[in-house]
């Protein structure tokens, strides 16, 4: 259930949008192996739709279906154990031989890990592949060495049938990878309905989505 929606868009916003989207991709010079294939290139690169000039924020309930994936240490897990772990939550979705979209958004949930400064073992980044039959943990694994992610930043795989639920329960699901769109969520607790940011946000408007969410329920505890 959608409660609100804010649109961020304009000349303006969408030339500081439009900036934020450059000074990712140039982050991408920090991770040298960041433009090199795993095994095999994107084929339908073209396909990806064109960077959009805004992001969206809408405000969502979620329901986290019941469903197992494998982590990028090899380890079996259940969605819900991982999310609902009582970190606040920034979810996004990417697969490893992708060129346009997951790399700037990768690069993205990079500078957001380093930008969190002390509050990084409060926060999960979570990151699930739409390409479980070739993103194998060891892909995945080699995949997030490339981003430096540190150790609250997981990636995950899985069956096929697991990976579709989940794009599915968060609305991101397009049918086919190619088809894909740059979204991420930001959750601060378990029980709490989730951001969807639509678009490429930038680390900075993610972290104030973070630090927004973290004083909205400061200040709900406070009024109990």
């Amino acid at each position: 259930m959608i409660r609100r929606q804010a649109r961020h868009g304009g000349p303006a916003s969408g030339a500081r949008t439009g900036l934020a989207v450059l000074l990712a991709l140039g982050t991408l010079v920090a991770w040298p192996r960041a433009h090199a294939a795993d095994d095999s290139s994107d084929p339908h690169a073209h396909h990806h739709h064109t960077m959009p000039s805004s992001t969206t924020r809408t405000l969502v309930d979620y329901k986290l279906p019941d469903v197992a994936l494998v982590r990028d240490d090899g380890k079996p897990v259940k969605l819900a154990d991982e999310i609902d772990d009582g970190r606040a939550v920034v979810l996004s979705f990417i697969y490893t031989t992708c060129t346009a979209i997951c790399p700037v958004t990768s690069a993205t949930i990079a500078q957001l890990q380093d930008k969190l400064g002390s509050d990084n073992a409060k926060v999960h980044l979570v990151s699930i592949s739409i390409d479980p039959e070739q993103d194998t943990p060891q892909r995945l694994a080699a995949y997030a060495k490339r981003y430096q992610a540190g150790p609250n930043w997981n990636h995950y795989t899985g069956s096929v049938e697991a990976s579709v639920a989940v794009q599915r329960a968060f609305g991101a699901y397009r049918g086919d990878k190619m088809n894909h769109t740059p979204v991420t969520y930001v959750r601060h607790a378990p029980g709490q309905p989730w951001t969807r940011v639509d678009g490429f946000a930038s680390a900075d408007e993610l972290l104030a989505e973070y630090k927004e969410t973290a004083g909205g329920n400061l200040a709900a505890a406070s009024a109990h």
